[in-house]
């Protein structure tokens, strides 16, 4: 017989994806999805069989892995994968922010201990988040695995994934025989991405902490799916797929050049003020601008993925500009075209003085600006 891949938050974009991907994999025979409530896509037909024209077996159960019936479900199809993803900074629905924190934290402890007390199974995979590292003023340049934050995330989706993240190390402990992989995702972008930061950078004009100009990190939901399915899988000659990793693009962009990317313009705001603009936007459901995202948005964070590159053995195939780029490609247009603030920044450049030259005269003493 072969893999029997459970999978938790199917009714997401993400979750959706993956176990279309899985059910592939000439090594699996059976995927059983589980949410609260079923997806909104059909995934009872994957879009392409696998290499054989192999396409797993797909149930799903409908439980809150909240309660203890996860065990049943975990017992019932003798799964020896599982695959953790209902990890997320948004509610499924109308839950507010303490569903969220209900199903991240007590979800987990009671998957886990389901787990634990399964003998089948055999490898854990959790969607984690480099928000774990927080953003501070006083951060290193960049977060390896092995480092600790210098504060703890205080509030939020961070700390409910630096709590998951201390269940599993737990749980490691426990189970010593089971396969544990955690993947610390950067920011995950892309078409059809559905993160706080992708509802923030919708925004038609995007609120900035004046004075600041992080630095920032994405994964394409591609590279995302991919990591995930190799983490699920048997090491590949060479690597090593258990442990915790941080998964990113190569290379930063600043959030200055995403608004320029995306034609959005910016509205710096001084730093105490930026809390009641968020609360503002909150207020009127357009966008979560949690303060995890404030700190974010005013001191960045850069992570290093060698450790996926050597020993996990995946580079993800888009960078963070790349990545960013195909995001900006499927959305709406925005107030200034990308290209016409191109080439007006082009043009200011060109009126810059050379290293050690004279400033260049402006025709009349002013230079006309067309941003129609």
């Amino acid at each position: 017989m072969g893999k029997v891949v459970l999978v938790t938050g199917v009714a997401r974009h993400l979750g959706a994806r993956f176990v279309r991907v899985i059910r592939a994999e000439p090594d699996v025979d059976l995927v059983v999805g589980v949410d609260i409530q079923p997806p909104p896509y059909d995934l009872e037909q994957a879009p392409s069989e696998g290499p054989d024209g192999h396409l797993a077996d797909y149930v799903f159960a409908r439980a809150d892995i909240r309660r203890p019936a996860i065990a049943r479900v975990i017992a019932e199809h003798s799964v020896d994968t599982v695959v953790h993803m209902n990890v997320s900074a948004t509610p499924l629905g109308s839950g507010g922010r303490g569903a969220v924190k209900e199903t991240n934290v007590i979800g987990t402890m009671q998957l886990l201990g389901a787990c634990q007390k399964a003998p089948t199974v055999q490898r854990l995979v959790v969607k984690s988040s480099t928000s774990v590292y927080g953003s501070a003023s006083r951060d290193p340049a960049v977060f390896s695995e092995r480092m600790q934050p210098r504060a703890l995330p205080s509030g939020g989706f961070a700390k409910d994934a630096v709590e998951v993240e201390g269940y599993v190390r737990g749980f490691g402990r426990r189970r010593p025989d089971v396969a544990v992989c955690v993947l610390r995702f950067a920011n995950i972008i892309g078409p059809g991405a559905d993160t706080p930061l992708t509802e923030y950078f919708s925004l038609p004009l995007l609120p900035t902490v004046l004075g600041y100009d992080p630095r920032l990190q994405f994964v394409h939901e591609d590279d995302a799916v991919e990591v995930l399915r190799l983490a699920s899988l048997a090491a590949r000659r060479g690597t090593t797929n258990s442990g915790t990793f941080n998964v990113a693009g190569e290379g930063v962009l600043l959030l200055s050049q995403c608004a320029r990317r995306l034609g959005r313009p910016t509205v710096p705001v001084l730093l105490p003020a930026i809390s009641w603009v968020a609360g503002l936007v909150r207020q009127t459901r357009i966008a979560d601008f949690s303060p995890e995202q404030i700190r974010l948005l005013t001191h960045g964070r850069v992570v290093d993925v060698t450790q996926l590159h050597e020993t996990f053995g995946y580079r993800p195939r888009r960078t963070t500009p790349e990545a960013f780029a195909a995001f900006a490609a499927a959305c709406a247009a925005g107030l200034l075209p990308p290209e016409r603030l191109t080439a007006v920044t082009d043009r200011l450049a060109g009126l810059l003085p050379p290293a050690g030259g004279r400033s260049r005269t402006l025709e009349q003493g002013t230079l006309e600006l067309d941003l129609r």
